[in-house]
């Protein structure tokens, strides 16, 4: 007579069970799944970003009757630099360029300037109540400008300088201060302290650490900032519109006021070829210095 022992049988865990998730044949499709929709997001972003300046681009060079009478976004049916000629011929078109050119390298001047010597005492020298400090030039950040207007145009009056470019070049740099302060700040934060200290044992001051340290090592920084500033620099019209008084100082937001003509008559197609030569220069230096300005915000963002 034999004995049957019963063992229990052992039953193989389900994959749902298993400490290391689903097994790859699950996690591919929602990867794909993923993968389609981060795809179709940065297909729309693009595409929102680069259409207007293609629909610019192609209403330039639009004849002015094909953009009265047909789709106005739709694809010409004609080609034309006529627009260009006009564009230059309706107002001071180089004139306003040069303008812009002078208070954008004005501004960026005193930004980069000011902005890395005082983020440098704050960072890297230091003091008491520094954080205050740093608070107290973060707090600008929300001041909106126009409460600047009125008393700027009473100063300026008084001293002289309304219509100059140093009523446009101040403001601008002004309230261009904080933000600089913060992107110079945060990448300082980033240099490790050593390096510093090695400096000091060899004898160097403060500004000879600035000068050999901080400033080459700044120079991806120096591009964001400059990068990020000259584009609201460039596009301003509140400060050029309140402060400027005369044609030979406008810049460009400003001299395209030329282009709407009588009750309120607009040629839009040579006003799309103005705003393309505007747009083009500005267009082409982000295009060149990208990456330096891609590296400049992520060594900031790393510390900061």
């Amino acid at each position: 007579m034999t004995l049957n022992v019963l063992t229990p049988s052992r039953t193989a865990p389900s994959h749902d069970d298993s400490p290391w998730g689903p097994p790859p044949s699950r996690q591919r499709p929602r990867r794909d799944i993923y993968r389609l929709l981060n795809r179709l997001l940065v297909g729309l972003l693009v595409l929102v970003q680069v259409y207007p300046l293609l629909w610019l681009l192609m209403t330039s060079v639009r004849d002015e009757r094909d953009f009265a009478t047909g789709n106005p976004f739709g694809l010409p049916h004609s080609f034309t630099l006529d627009n260009f000629s006009r564009a230059f011929g309706v107002g001071n078109l180089w004139r306003y360029i040069l303008n812009s050119i002078i208070v954008t390298a004005g501004a960026d001047l005193l930004i980069v300037v000011c902005g890395m010597m005082g983020a440098y005492a704050l960072t890297v020298l230091g003091f008491r109540l520094s954080g205050v400090v740093r608070g107290m030039f973060l707090l600008g950040v929300i001041v909106p400008v126009q409460v600047a207007l009125v008393p700027l145009f009473i100063d300026y009056s008084k001293i002289g300088l309304l219509d100059t470019y140093q009523s446009m070049v101040i403001p601008l740099a002004g309230f261009s201060l904080p933000m600089s302060i913060y992107l110079f700040s945060s990448f300082f934060g980033y240099i490790p302290r050593e390096t510093y200290e090695a400096a000091s044992l060899d004898g160097a001051g403060p500004y000879r650490v600035f000068a050999r340290i901080t400033l080459p090592l700044s120079v991806n920084t120096v591009v964001t900032v400059v990068m990020v500033n000259s584009i609201f620099i460039w596009n301003d019209f509140i400060f050029a519109n309140t402060f400027v008084l005369s044609e030979n100082l406008k810049t460009i937001p400003l001299g395209l006021q030329n282009y709407i003509g009588a009750m309120g008559k607009t040629d839009w197609t040579a006003t799309f070829a103005a705003v393309c030569v505007t747009v083009t220069p500005l267009l082409l230096v982000f295009l060149v210095l990208n990456k330096a300005m891609i590296y400049g915000l992520e060594s900031g963002a790393n510390k900061g």
